[in-house]
């Protein structure tokens, strides 16, 4: 998505007084974060959890497939946990309230290898506000601290996982090919043209392409451009545009189509997620 303003480097900063471990498996760090701030490609010993209370952030992040990564756009009701390990770098797109949640590697859920979107339930954002409401000057009670993260832990087992990313081919070892074609879709998504007229302008037949996004990053390609869409359709609702001008802008001839296709993957109309 193109930007008016230059991105804000950020660096990770001192992560020792968040490090969670085996009795205390779920620390929070609460930050306000301007638009267009970047935290650059690093990795922890620990899972993650990227949240925000308000605001959207994008987390990039290496996927557990064939050494590709996968963008997501995480609005507020939805939530990326990262594996322990796992290279990421955040972007904020929309200024955020960012909680990230530290959490033990030992306390992963059982089967968890790679990185996912999960759907923040009531009881969850409220979980961990209350795990976010501790200070130095009134440190929550360990008992409490306990049992507050054990419900966090219990939630993320049972939330829903959804299919919220946009999977790219690896920068040095993917094709060429599909990456360009990947990228000029994600400059483009208002463009309505065929998989054979995108293969085209890269040199690739249609059927080489469709081969690509299978095996590269499995799934077809209007399944990828889907979700391509979403990614882009999300930022433009939560800053306030209207669903006719963000179907427009998502390449959809009609508005029922868009809400429908939006219902269906995000399970709630697009209304639901503008401000």
């Amino acid at each position: 998505m193109p930007r008016s303003t230059p991105l804000r480097l950020m660096p990770v900063g001192d992560t020792d007084s968040f490090t969670p471990s085996p009795k205390r498996p779920v620390r929070v760090r609460a930050r306000s974060m301007p638009a267009d701030t970047h935290f650059e490609p690093h990795s922890h010993a620990w899972a993650q959890l990227a949240y925000c209370a308000t605001g959207v952030v994008q987390v990039t992040a290496e996927s557990d497939g064939a050494g590709g990564e996968i963008t997501y756009i995480v609005p507020p009701s939805r939530a990326v946990w990262i594996a322990p390990g796992a290279q990421h770098h955040i972007t904020v797109l929309e200024a955020a309230e960012f909680r990230t949640l530290y959490i033990d590697a030992s306390a992963t859920p059982k089967g968890w290898s790679g990185c996912r979107v999960l759907v923040v339930s009531p009881l969850l954002r409220e979980s961990i506000s209350a795990l976010d409401a501790a200070s130095p000057e009134r440190p929550l009670a360990p008992s409490r601290e306990q049992l507050l993260s054990g419900l966090v832990l219990d939630e993320l087992t049972h939330a829903d996982i959804q299919a919220l990313g946009v999977p790219m081919p690896h920068p040095q070892t993917g094709d060429k090919r599909l990456r360009a074609l990947c990228e000029a879709v994600l400059r483009a998504p208002s463009e309505r043209a065929t998989l054979a007229e995108w293969a085209a302008d890269t040199g690739a037949s249609e059927r080489t392409v469709a081969r690509l996004f299978r095996d590269e990053l499995g799934l077809s390609y209007q399944q990828w451009r889907q979700q391509a869409i979403l990614a882009h359709a999300l930022p433009l609702l939560t800053r306030g545009l209207s669903v006719s001008a963000v179907a427009a802008a998502s390449g959809y001839a009609s508005d029922s189509a868009f809400t429908a296709m939006f219902k269906a993957a995000m399970g709630q109309p697009p209304s639901h997620f503008q401000k």
